[in-house]
């Protein structure tokens, strides 16, 4: 138990690091400004750190390419501002969930309008 809060506390701060780093330290120009980190899970051996990004408009796949080339001074950055022995390796991942949930919005919508479409022929049989 205490391995698995020490890699959560690990992977926010990897995540609070790179976020600022998308802010103010990535100067790529295939990185635009609609990148957010959403999560950052990080292996119990913490030798890989799976970095979850939402990208709003823009080319998804030149952006994870961006991303995937200032992995080794995201890298260098981590090792400057967290404290441990092995810095993990950066894996750049693109997150979905916005666009699954969306579309389970969506779902949810047509079913709601179905139902009040539909005639209430139930109430009318009870009375």
């Amino acid at each position: 138990m205490a391995s698995y809060n020490r890699t959560r506390r690990i992977g926010e701060e990897i995540r609070k690091i790179v976020s600022t780093m998308l802010i103010n330290g990535i100067k790529d120009p295939r990185i635009n400004s609609m990148v957010s980190v959403t999560d950052v899970e990080v292996t119990s051996d913490l030798s890989y750190a799976y970095v979850y990004v939402s990208i709003l408009g823009g080319d998804e796949e030149s952006t994870l390419q961006g991303l995937s080339s200032a992995e080794s001074y995201i890298r260098r950055e981590i090792g400057k501002n967290i404290k441990i022995r092995h810095i993990p390796q950066i894996i750049f991942k693109i997150d979905d969930s916005l666009i699954k949930g969306m579309y389970m919005d969506s779902l949810i919508k047509k079913v709601s309008q179905k139902d009040q479409e539909r005639p209430q022929v139930e109430d009318n049989e009870n009375e």
